[in-house]
């Protein structure tokens, strides 16, 4: 299936730091690292790089887990997070460390910005990769970063629902890029157990009005009927209907986008 799992996308085998992963790329303009959710690069998160990478961005999509272009299933779902808990290069229980993966996609950004050029590279994890783009701002290069859903550390304990999957070195950079004019995005339905308030809180604790939260209200009776177990913000669980909370959410992340790598609307 990986073959041919997007003939539309360009499908390249980029090695960085001596590691050779594959990368799907679409699209002309500054540069928008999309990193998948669990269970992997399933056709609904290509089409949400498609979207992105219409409002004139260049969108890099590598695939870190899991089958590109294999559907979306429970069982997927659950084998893929299996595998991610035993990995190094995901850090699911431990707090206050970084993922290793995270240095991969950081010379992924690096090389982007060399290709694509601009003000600077755009990035969005979700789930697993939620946090990703957090670490990513190491490199002044990263200056749009979206923090969907990020689930890492899984918040089992009161230090882990607080931890935002960095280490403290990282989290002091962030800091300081912050207080030299950079913002931090974050998304997350009210309801979601994986992404706790107290790391939004926290968040907000360390960043001040630099991070801008968007938090979409999934509790009982709702007024736009959205599930109790409501995870997926950008793929799964949005809307596409005007007005929708998740919709809205969808178009104030396209124009962080805009606004920071410098694309007119």
């Amino acid at each position: 299936m990986t073959a041919s799992a997007y003939p539309d996308l360009e499908r390249r085998e980029l090695t960085l730091l001596g590691e050779t992963r594959t990368v799907y790329c679409t699209g002309h303009g500054p540069a928008v690292i999309v990193m998948h959710e669990a269970p992997g690069l399933y056709p609904e998160v290509a089409e949400l790089g498609r979207l992105v990478a219409a409002e004139g961005l260049r969108v890099y999509m590598p695939s870190l887990i899991g089958e590109p272009g294999k559907p979306l299933s429970g069982g997927y779902a659950v084998d893929t997070l299996a595998r991610a808990c035993v990995s190094r290069e995901f850090t699911v229980w431990a707090t206050r460390q970084n993922s290793a993966i995270t240095d991969w996609l950081r010379a992924l950004a690096r090389l982007a910005h060399d290709e694509c050029g601009g003000p600077g590279v755009g990035a969005v994890g979700m789930c697993l990769t939620g946090g990703f783009a957090l670490a990513m701002m190491v490199d002044d290069v990263v200056v749009a970063p979206v923090l969907s859903q990020p689930s890492l550390p899984f918040a089992i304990t009161a230090a882990q629902r607080r931890d935002l999957g960095v280490d403290d070195a990282t989290l002091a950079r962030v800091r300081e890029r912050t207080r030299d004019g950079a913002c931090v995005m974050g998304l997350r339905f009210t309801g979601d157990r994986l992404v706790p308030a107290e790391r939004f809180a926290r968040l907000r604790d360390e960043l001040g009005d630099r991070f801008i939260a968007i938090e979409i209200d999934s509790s009982p009776g709702n007024p736009w009927g959205i599930r109790r177990l409501a995870h997926s913000v950008l793929v799964a669980d949005r809307v596409d209907q005007p007005g929708h909370p998740t919709r809205d959410a969808f178009e104030q992340v396209l124009g962080f986008f805009r606004d920071r790598l410098g694309v007119a609307a």
